[in-house]
C-alpha cells in the first residue's frame, strides 16, 4: 500500500541554524534528518559553480555524480515510499546552498516520478555561500557510559 499523504522535503544549512542549550544546531523537525556534510563532497570546490545553487542543473549533476549520492538518493526515495512512510525529510549540509538544496531537488523529482505529492522548502539556499564549517556544529560521539 502506497502512502497517500504528501511528503515535505526540507533543505537547510547547519551553519544557519539556531543553537540549542547544548550549543549544537537545532535542525528542522522531520521524521528523518540526513546530514550530508561528511557523506557527500562539497561541490563548491568546483570553482565554476560558486555563484550557483542547488536549483541549477550543473550543481545537481555534480551532487548526483558524487560517490555515494545515487545510493543515498535511492535509499531516501525508498524510505519515503514505505507504507507508513515519513511526512517530512530534512537534508542538511554546511550552508544549505549546494548539496542539501541539490539533493532535495533531485529527491523531489524522483518522488514525483513515482507519483508522490511533494512539497519542498529550502530554508537557506538563497543565503550567501558559507566559507567554513566550525567544529562546534558537529556533534561528537561521547564515551559510552559504563554499567555501574
Amino acid at each position: 500500500m502506497r502512502p497517500i499523504h504528501p511528503i515535505r522535503l526540507i533543505s537547510f544549512g547547519y551553519l544557519h541554524l539556531p543553537t540549542g542549550p547544548d550549543g549544537y544546531p537545532v535542525p528542522p523537525a522531520a521524521d528523518r534528518i540526513e546530514d550530508v556534510r561528511d557523506r557527500l563532497r562539497d561541490p563548491a570546490a568546483a570553482r565554476d559553480i560558486l555563484d550557483l545553487d542547488g536549483f541549477h542543473p550543473r550543481v545537481q549533476d555534480i551532487v548526483l555524480n558524487t560517490p555515494g549520492a545515487r545510493e543515498l538518493l535511492a535509499n531516501l526515495a525508498d524510505y519515503a515510499d514505505l507504507p507508513a512512510g515519513p511526512r517530512r525529510i530534512a537534508i542538511g549540509c554546511a550552508g544549505g546552498k549546494h548539496r542539501a538544496c541539490g539533493l532535495t531537488e533531485l529527491l523531489a523529482r524522483a518522488l514525483r516520478d513515482r507519483g508522490r505529492e511533494v512539497e519542498v522548502e529550502h530554508l537557506h539556499a538563497h543565503l550567501p555561500r558559507v566559507l567554513k564549517t566550525p567544529a562546534s556544529t558537529r556533534p561528537t560521539n561521547p564515551e559510552p557510559e559504563t554499567a555501574r
